[in-house]
């Protein structure tokens, strides 16, 4: 997946979350990218907001801290 469309697509969560209390908004960003998200999508979110990946843009804050709090898969991908 294009390291944009990650980006992208992980904002709009955020944003839609962001109404929320930000202790509510930063769980329902994190449980949204574990149960929608697959685990090669995850392990390119944790490369983006580690500084692994080059990113255009920005990265919301809530998406930050919710990526600090996902669970690595089985394979440890993410």
């Amino acid at each position: 997946m294009q390291t944009d469309d990650v980006v992208r697509m992980a904002n709009q969560i955020a944003e839609f979350f962001a109404i929320y209390p930000e202790a509510d908004a930063v769980e329902g960003v994190r449980d949204h990218l574990e149960k929608f998200w697959t685990p090669a999508m995850r392990k390119e979110l944790v490369e983006i907001t580690h500084g692994l990946r080059p990113v255009e843009g920005t990265m919301h804050p809530l998406v930050l801290r919710a990526a600090v709090l996902l669970r690595a898969p089985a394979d440890g991908l993410a």
